[in-house]
């Protein structure tokens, strides 16, 4: 409790708390310049044998992070973690990855974050709750898809669609819609239906996350996306996990009402995905 109360105290809005009773916590993480080019979100759950016995269980979320990248700053956490065996860690592994992000910002790293579209919300305070002139840059998620999916497969029937109750706080309105599936070509398919109604197209975010249990292999095929609300996917697929729902897509649309929620937002994109898929 201790170590979550000084967390919250040094990174102030970048920590945010996903889950009190279950111990999720998220902290989004960046390179330190003004206009932070490298951000990371670090989500971590803390077990009942944390700090003594078990380490946390963490997930770093970036578009960028892929591959090497992710391998490097996976073993430098792992590394921190056995050094302390026993002691509060999380302090040390925001500071690395911190490190990873200035060195990264510094070097002469041609490689740009993957990034289609931002969020309009930039959690650290700048004094200015309302972004007029925001205008948001539709891209299309379900062209994210297309790699998974070939176009020589035949149509396979479309899974029915659910609505949630929509939740509006200060002029934003989430709303959740799941559909079952049982392959990617069904998530793609469900993604299209929705772009259909041009509310949904309209929204500023359209944040998915899917889980399909594969029989054959015993493994899930799941992935996300934040569609421009930075790792909102991460922690929407991070829900369904501890939930243990699978065989499901769910996305939750955003529509921006001008005024900044901070991090009320995540709050709001979890309770709508839950109350849904508990209906």
């Amino acid at each position: 409790i201790d170590e979550i109360e000084a967390l919250s105290s040094i990174y102030g809005e970048d920590w945010c708390v996903v889950d009190e009773d279950e111990k999720i916590y998220c902290i989004k993480i960046s390179d330190c310049l003004d206009q932070p080019k490298w951000t990371l979100c670090l989500q971590v759950i803390l077990p009942p044998g944390y700090p003594t016995a078990e380490p946390p269980i963490y997930q770093l979320n970036a578009p960028w992070l892929r591959g090497q990248d992710y391998t490097e700053l996976a073993n430098s956490l792992e590394e921190i973690y056995i050094q302390n065996i026993g002691e509060s860690i999380l302090y040390l592994w925001v500071e690395k990855i911190r490190e990873v992000l200035v060195e990264k910002a510094q070097s002469s790293d041609p490689g740009e974050p993957d990034i289609k579209k931002t969020s309009e919300e930039v959690d650290e305070d700048n004094g200015d709750d309302f972004l007029l002139d925001y205008q948001p840059v539709q891209e299309d998620p379900v062209k994210m898809l297309d790699y998974i999916t070939s176009e020589s497969q035949e149509d396979e029937e479309l899974p029915s669609i659910h609505h949630g109750n929509p939740l509006t706080d200060r002029r934003s309105t989430f709303q959740a819609h799941l559909a079952p599936v049982v392959t990617p070509r069904q998530v793609k398919r469900v993604l299209e239906k929705l772009y259909e109604n041009k509310k949904i197209a309209s929204a500023t975010h359209n944040i998915y996350a899917y889980r399909i249990y594969c029989e054959d292999k015993q493994t899930f095929l799941q992935d996300c996306e934040d569609d421009g609300e930075t790792a909102a996917g991460g922690r929407l697929l991070h829900l369904m996990q501890i939930l243990n729902v699978h065989n499901v897509l769910v996305v939750v649309s955003r529509w921006y009402g001008g005024i900044l929620l901070g991090p009320d937002r995540f709050k709001h994109i979890n309770n709508c995905a839950r109350n849904v898929l508990v209906e």
